[in-house]
């Protein structure tokens, strides 16, 4: 079955699912806002497996149970240390249709993405809302040559299978393919939301170890690194930055205040 949804909103959107009879829905804890009576809600430490939601029983008695205990460990094991959040929870409408909704956190809007099963999607940590059943979130820890060239490793999370997930971010969104400019573009790390398998993402310094790349770390509000997409494929983009939000916020309050250096120093003395 497909998910009927609709993202409604503006400046902080959310996402109304409209569930068939037995159509199970999943999202991070913490993304739920409301349900019909009839939808049921279950917290579980285990991702989907793809099946639909059902949960494998491992086969051969106690070593089966034992198999799928230690695989549910290693997934939350895994995301606690991506920093993800430590279980998900899953809805399912019973004896009727029934309706559940879901939000980000952070002010911006909302996509759902379409999966049929030969494309992967990758997104920025927390931006996972909510997905269909039938669509399994993974954690994907990228680093090595590409990432460490930059200084620092990074953590995705990774969606396969069939069906609808949903995503959030800060801001609004742009649609870019890489294809479209020369094959690669250069953007702040803070701004990727999502990008389809076949994106090659790395992380790469700002400029050279000379004194415009000095310059352009010190002063120009971008740190040390920038992001790299490259290939031919959808790449969503958002135009606020957590950290951009933390800072205005801080300033607001009266702390953390920045002088001409962008953020990468802080004057702030408590």
């Amino acid at each position: 079955m497909t998910l009927q949804q609709e993202i409604v909103g503006n400046a902080m959107q959310m996402a109304v699912v409209s569930l068939q009879p037995g159509q199970t829905v999943y999202c991070e804890a913490g993304k739920f806002l409301f349900k019909t009576a009839n939808v049921t809600m279950e917290t579980r430490l285990s991702g989907p497996s793809g099946n639909g939601g059902q949960q494998q029983g491992g086969g051969g008695g106690m070593g089966g149970l034992l198999r799928q205990a230690m695989g549910t460990a290693m997934q939350a094991g895994q995301r606690v240390l991506a920093g993800e959040s430590l279980a998900f929870q899953y809805f399912t409408a019973e004896g009727g249709a029934g309706t559940v909704g879901f939000a980000g956190v952070l002010p911006g809007e909302m996509r759902a993405l379409e999966l049929d099963g030969t494309r992967a999607w990758f997104a920025e940590k927390d931006a996972f809302v909510a997905a269909e059943s039938t669509v399994e979130f993974g954690i994907a820890f990228q680093g090595g040559r590409t990432g460490m060239s930059g200084g620092e490793g990074f953590v995705l999370e990774k969606f396969t299978g069939h069906g609808t997930v949903i995503i959030a971010g800060a801001g609004n969104f742009i649609d870019l393919d890489p294809a479209d400019f020369g094959g690669r573009i250069e953007v702040d790390t803070g701004c990727v939301v999502a990008f389809e398998e076949g994106i090659q993402y790395g992380v790469q310094r700002v400029g050279g170890l000379n004194r415009q790349g000095i310059m352009n770390a010190v002063f120009g509000g971008e740190g040390l690194s920038l992001a790299t997409l490259e290939g031919s494929g959808r790449v969503i983009l958002q135009s606020l930055t957590i950290e951009s939000l933390a800072n205005a916020l801080k300033k607001a309050q009266g702390g953390d205040k920045q002088g001409p250096t962008g953020g990468l120093f802080s004057t702030h003395a408590g």
